[in-house]
């Protein structure tokens, strides 16, 4: 993947495009919802991955999985509460056995009582040890270490918060009160950004490629 770093931009995007194509064809395609959710959501095209998953709840009425899937991206990534609970709800109404929890998901979200970096963690690393591809495996390896890198920074900002009882400032602040040696480096190259006092995943622009959630 070629990535400009002054502009963020990404040419020669075959991954997202072979993806968007596939859900194009055929949105109830179970590997490519699937895969796009875990390649794309955490390598930067979070976007285009919520397009994927939301044509596959469309489309896949009797799978709640990528309603789930859609649901917690709109929570973590857009903090978009009643947009998560919408799919919430509609993943709990496709499966009988997972209904209680996703309700409960639902409601956690809603009291702001979930920890989302644990169980995005969790899935992340669950999903590398299944990979029975080394080339995937690597590649969701590299998305795990990258959300490390996040959930290390927002750990950081609340403990400068607690001490100093006042907003983090600026990034910067945390090297100054001596609560990071270093900021912490994406191994996709892509890094972190500071946006209304939180901490985020950096996306990519992708030429040529965009589309709707």
């Amino acid at each position: 993947m070629n990535v400009n770093r002054n502009t963020g931009e990404v040419d020669g995007q075959y991954l997202l495009r072979g993806h968007l194509a596939v859900s194009e064809l055929n949105s109830c395609h179970e590997d490519n919802y699937y895969l796009a959710n875990a390649l794309l959501a955490w390598g930067g095209a979070e976007a285009s991955a919520n397009g994927i998953l939301k044509a596959a709840m469309q489309c896949r009425h009797w799978d709640f999985f990528p309603a789930f899937l859609y649901g917690f991206n709109q929570y973590f990534f857009k903090r978009n509460v009643p947009e998560a609970q919408r799919a919430l709800e509609v993943a709990a109404e496709r499966s009988s056995e997972n209904a209680a929890a996703m309700k409960r998901f639902s409601v956690m979200i809603g009291a702001e009582e979930f920890d989302d970096e644990a169980m995005a963690l969790a899935y992340l690393e669950e999903q590398q040890t299944k990979a029975n591809d080394a080339a995937l495996a690597e590649s969701l390896q590299n998305r795990v270490d990258r959300l490390k890198g996040l959930i290390q920074l927002r750990e950081a900002q609340s403990v400068y918060e607690a001490n100093f009882d006042e907003p983090l400032p600026s990034p910067q602040a945390l090297l100054n009160a001596g609560l990071i040696e270093a900021f912490p480096n994406d191994p996709l190259g892509i890094g972190y950004e500071f946006v209304n006092g939180q901490f985020k995943l950096r996306q990519l622009r992708i030429q040529g490629v965009e589309r709707p959630q």
